[in-house]
């Protein structure tokens, strides 16, 4: 069977209202991943920005510090917005806290992101969260299409490792390093034993990516057991951070706009 056409589709973006914008606030871009400091059920401190992930977690050894339950309702602060009603579930991050300067609290997901439009940008690193439908920003070209599966925002996306081309659906990862992580048995990153890593690295390479009519050749990869199995993989901060982006989880779209 000869494998899927490596390429990618994108839609044109319609016309939308105006943002309600949220003032730019600092973030970190650090050890891989994009760090905000937030407050979530009274909890102060410095949360992973992760859309991969589909719920807000805090780290158990924060809970048990404040007395909270397994799950909970909370408000959210961060980046100048405030959201009620938040669900929280408590969680072992312990594999997700390496190699950072400060304990990180929790993760921030797609449950919270998919009700605000996110704008980033890695360097340095600004955050800005808005309300209302998102439009075309001033530069760059028509949005990837966006959709949900397993409760996260994926985009479609081609990849090879010289031996095959497959086309899937990749998470889009806010919080590991490698540009392509793989969930497929039988499709691997060269130095397979080094990509089963933690999130931080990247030790594996791809022959290839090729994502909203671009190629990138020769892109840092690792493996992600952590995935669910539906999805092909997700693509991590080596990729993401060529760019400024605008996340509309609500509405699908992903806008890509030169540094």
């Amino acid at each position: 069977m000869k494998p899927a056409p490596f390429i990618l589709a994108v839609i044109l973006g319609l016309a939308a209202p105006a943002l309600a914008h949220g003032a730019p606030s600092a973030c970190w871009f650090e050890n891989g991943a994009v760090v905000v400091s937030a407050e979530i059920g009274g909890v102060a401190g410095d949360w992973l920005l992760d859309p991969s992930a589909a719920h807000t977690q805090l780290h158990e050894t924060r809970a048990q510090m404040e007395g909270l339950p397994a799950t909970f309702l909370a408000r959210a602060r961060l980046a100048g917005q405030t959201l009620e009603g938040v669900e929280v579930t408590v969680a072992d991050l312990d594999d997700r806290a390496p190699g950072f300067v400060t304990p990180i609290a929790g993760v921030i997901g797609a449950d919270l992101l998919r009700r605000i439009v996110v704008d980033l940008e890695f360097t340095p690193c600004r955050l800005r969260l808005s309300t209302g439908p998102a439009k075309r920003p001033d530069r760059g070209g028509p949005p990837l299409r966006v959709i949900e599966v397993a409760g996260v925002p994926v985009v479609a996306a081609g990849v090879s490792d010289d031996r095959q081309a497959r086309y899937g659906l990749f998470a889009i990862d806010f919080s590991a390093r490698a540009s392509v992580r793989l969930t497929a048995a039988g499709f691997r990153p060269d130095r397979e034993g080094a990509a089963t890593g933690p999130r931080n690295q990247a030790p594996g390479r791809l022959r290839a990516l090729s994502l909203g009519g671009e190629l990138y050749e020769e892109t840092t990869a690792a493996l992600a057991p952590d995935l669910d199995p539906a999805l092909t993989g997700a693509l991590g901060t080596d990729l993401w951070s060529r760019w400024r982006l605008r996340l509309d989880i609500a509405d699908g779209r992903l806008w890509l706009s030169p540094e």
